[in-house]
Order: C-alpha cells, then structure tokens, then sequence
C-alpha cells in the first residue's frame, strides 16, 4: 500500500514538473480578504473534482482547487474549458486577464477559460459535453459581456480534452483537464473589467509576433495549447471534424 501511494506521489510530481510553464518559485500567500472582493467571492465557486480519466469524483471549492500543496506543489485535479473565438474573417480574440485576477493576473489568453459549476445541475451533465458548453455559454456572458441569445451551446465545436499542470507562483496554480471549444462567429463584446483589462483580434501570420512584443507572460494552458495544438487547427477552421478525439485526453 505504501509503495503504491509513493508512486502515485511521483507520478502527479512528475506531471506537474513535466506540463509547468511557470518558473517554480513559492510566494507567501495573500490573505483572501485582501483580494479584490468579486474574485475572492467567486473563490467559493464549486468545481467538479475528477480523476486522471475526467471521471467526477466529488466538488471543491475554487480556491481548494487551485491552492498549490506547499510541500509536494500538488493541486487539486477538476474540470475546466478552454473557449478560442474567431471571428468571421479567421481572426482570433486575444484576452489580457485582470489584475484583480487571483490566480494568474495580467497574463494574456484565449478568449475564455473557466469551470462548469458543482452547484449548477445542468453545467454536471457530460452527454455531448452539454454541462461544458453550458458553463462556456455564461462564462462567456460574464468576462467578454457577450449576450447569451447570441451564442448557443451547439454552435461551439468540441475538439479535445488536455491533461496539464502548473504550480504557478506556488501559491495558485492549475491541474485541469481542460475541454477545448473553437466557435467562429461574430458577436457583440462588452468585457467585463474585473475580469479582462483589453481584448484584441490576432491574424494568423500575427500570432507569433504579437506573443514575443505581449508586455506581459501567456497562461500556461494557452502556452501550452498554442505550442502543440493551436496553430493547426487555426489553419483548419473549415475542417475541424478531422481533429476531433472525444475519446482520448492528450498529455503533453
């Protein structure tokens, strides 16, 4: 028994080593009521806790979620999707996080990264990934302003799931096995300023230099995504079905 939860220990070690973007580095944490009051209440958001194969285990809170273990760098394994928004011309929207952002603030992103709630019923269901694109729908309401009649959850393309892990600046950090949406579609924006600091649409051919003249560091997910995945479906907007694996979640 305790060798197998030895290498249980080095195993989520190994992973959370291996997918970190983030420079290891441990900062004393900030009392959470020292933090801007909408994200330390939205701390208390209950994400659906899930296993290495996105099996729901349990919830957590947001915060127990994302708390880095002080001594093995851990963090909790939940749910997450990642939205990248195109608009008619193939342009993609490029989001600044807020500063009031507790976990990875002022860091550039995909247009949406978020949770499916515990506490909301609809946002648990898995067929079709209904509870996902639910949860994108008012995320998407929430952080970009944009109305829900303007986006329904079928018009988001699910492509994959992603394993990854990164103990940020030691304090909150991520472990998530992130849904991927693409939606391509012109919608109306209205960004929520708590939540996002500046939006921009990036042309294909832009992309790489926009990321090395960003005045600020990328999240680790869209790091990530972008160095293995991003470019290819990009280039495949129109084809998308062909890099669809539902079945399997890619571990970089």
């Amino acid at each position: 028994m305790l060798a197998s939860r030895l290498n249980h220990l080095t195993s989520r070690l190994q992973l959370l080593r291996r997918c970190s973007t983030t420079p290891g580095r441990q900062q004393k944490e900030k009392p959470v009521g020292l933090h801007d009051p909408l994200q330390a209440n939205a701390l208390k958001e209950q994400c659906i806790v899930v296993d290495e194969n996105d099996r729901a285990i349990g919830s957590a809170s947001k915060a127990d979620c994302h708390r880095v273990h002080p001594q093995t760098r851990d963090v909790k394994l939940h749910r997450a999707f990642s939205v990248f928004l195109f608009n008619a011309k193939g342009e993609m929207l490029v989001q600044r996080r807020s500063v009031h952002k507790i976990t990875f603030p002022n860091t550039y992103t995909n247009a949406c990264c978020s949770h499916p709630l515990h506490e909301i019923e609809q946002e648990r269901r898995e067929s079709n990934a209904l509870g996902i694109r639910l949860a994108a729908q008012r995320r998407l309401n929430y952080e970009l302003g944009i109305p829900t009649d303007e986006i329904q959850p079928e018009d988001f393309h699910y492509l994959t799931r992603i394993h990854y892990a990164d103990a940020g600046d030691g304090v909150w950090g991520e472990h998530e096995i992130d849904y991927i949406l693409f939606l391509q579609k012109d919608v109306t924006l209205r960004p929520n300023s708590n939540e996002v600091s500046e939006v921009r649409f990036l042309k294909r051919d832009e992309i790489d230099d926009a990321v090395s003249n960003f005045s600020a560091p990328l999240t680790p997910w869209f790091s990530l995504i972008l160095r293995h995945r991003l470019k290819q479906w990009w280039d495949n907007l129109n084809g998308l079905k062909q890099f669809e694996d539902l079945k399997n979640i890619q571990r970089f």
